[in-house]
């Protein structure tokens, strides 16, 4: 690629604006703009950033916001859309804008698989998705345990995996959800989690349940794990600290929460005190028998941004996995300070 890749972001919400930083720092990206839908803080954030922003089709009074022009003129000018719209609308403009005008675009997790030509986690498919128009970057909890389970099924093999999702009830900003008082099951088995890991890893024998607890910073997971090989306690944790986009924590170092988890994502001076990698306890790794058990925490918020800016290259031809991923991890600081925890 010898020129930039021009993208434009729809929607700048808690992923879209996340992503629209991310962009920013890329040497091989140009952030065209961002759609306003509605007069809020977060528009107002990015006209003081100097973000580019677009007037969406059905947009709320905008009260003065300055715009660069229509959605349109986004669209014609940006070589690939990220839509980060909350579920149902990315599938909605597919339909609606991009196929109707020849565009490229990344979606998100929370639309149905079939939003995309392909499913995305860049450690475990990036090169087949290289050239897709259409690719949807996972959800979250999904990103998370394709992350482990990958480096695990290179190591060990993998018989069976049954994981338990503790979610969060909402986002940090969220004064409209819940629970506040309650721990809610998902009546639904298997939880979407375990069938959305298999649109990546396509033969990952995956079982998932969830539930939402009280709590707005973190997902939690408990992973169990049988493998074909008998793993060591021991090999597992230098797989984990060598493994891209995932981080080992100890008691030792007072990481004990996923609150002391934000306090040291907040220490490290990472951009809007996020913690994209995913984070996985030392003393809560175990093995008996065959069966592997650990526990990692996502944080919710940030670690799906950095596959969006791997996606956005895998669409536009660029074909070097690693290389992109390399890229991306040391724009955003990901990975750095590893040794902080060893």
């Amino acid at each position: 690629m010898t020129d930039k890749i021009k993208v434009g972001i729809v929607g700048y919400g808690t992923i879209g604006k996340r992503v629209a930083d991310a962009v920013l720092l890329q040497e091989d990206m140009e952030l065209i703009g961002v759609t306003a839908r509605s007069y809020n803080y977060r528009m107002i954030s990015a006209q003081a950033k100097n973000i580019p922003m677009y007037r969406w089709p059905e947009a709320d009074e905008l009260n003065g916001l300055k715009m660069e022009g229509e959605f349109d003129d986004l669209l014609q000018k940006s070589d690939i859309i990220v839509d980060c719209s909350p579920k149902p609308k990315g599938a909605e403009n597919k339909e609606k804008y991009y196929i109707p005008k020849k565009k490229k675009a990344i979606y998100q997790g929370g639309e149905k698989a079939g939003v995309g030509d392909v499913s995305f986690t860049a450690q475990c498919n990036y090169k087949e998705c290289v050239g897709k128009d259409h690719i949807r970057v996972v959800s979250c909890n999904t990103t998370g345990l394709c992350r482990t389970l990958n480096a695990i099924k290179s190591k060990y093999g993998i018989e069976a995996v049954h994981a338990t999702m503790i979610r969060r009830g909402a986002d940090p900003w969220d004064i409209r959800h819940g629970p506040i008082n309650a721990i809610v099951p998902v009546l639904e088995l298997p939880s979407h989690h375990g069938p959305d890991v298999k649109t990546v890893l396509k033969d990952m024998p995956i079982f998932t349940t969830a539930l939402s607890v009280s709590s707005t910073l973190m997902h939690m997971h408990t992973v169990t794990v049988d493998c074909k090989e008998t793993p060591d306690v021991d090999e597992v944790l230098k797989l984990f600290e060598n493994t891209s986009r995932v981080r080992v924590v100890d008691n030792a170092s007072k990481v004990r929460s996923t609150a002391e988890i934000m306090e040291f994502a907040k220490d490290l001076g990472r951009n809007r005190s996020d913690m994209p990698e995913i984070v996985v306890w030392k003393e809560a790794v175990g093995v008996t028998g065959n069966k592997l058990l650990y526990v990692q925490a996502i944080h919710q918020e940030s670690d799906v941004v950095c596959e969006n800016i791997d996606a956005i290259r895998a669409a536009m031809g660029f074909e070097d996995a690693e290389a992109s991923i390399k890229k991306t991890n040391e724009s955003l600081g990901i990975d750095f300070c590893k040794e902080c925890t060893e």
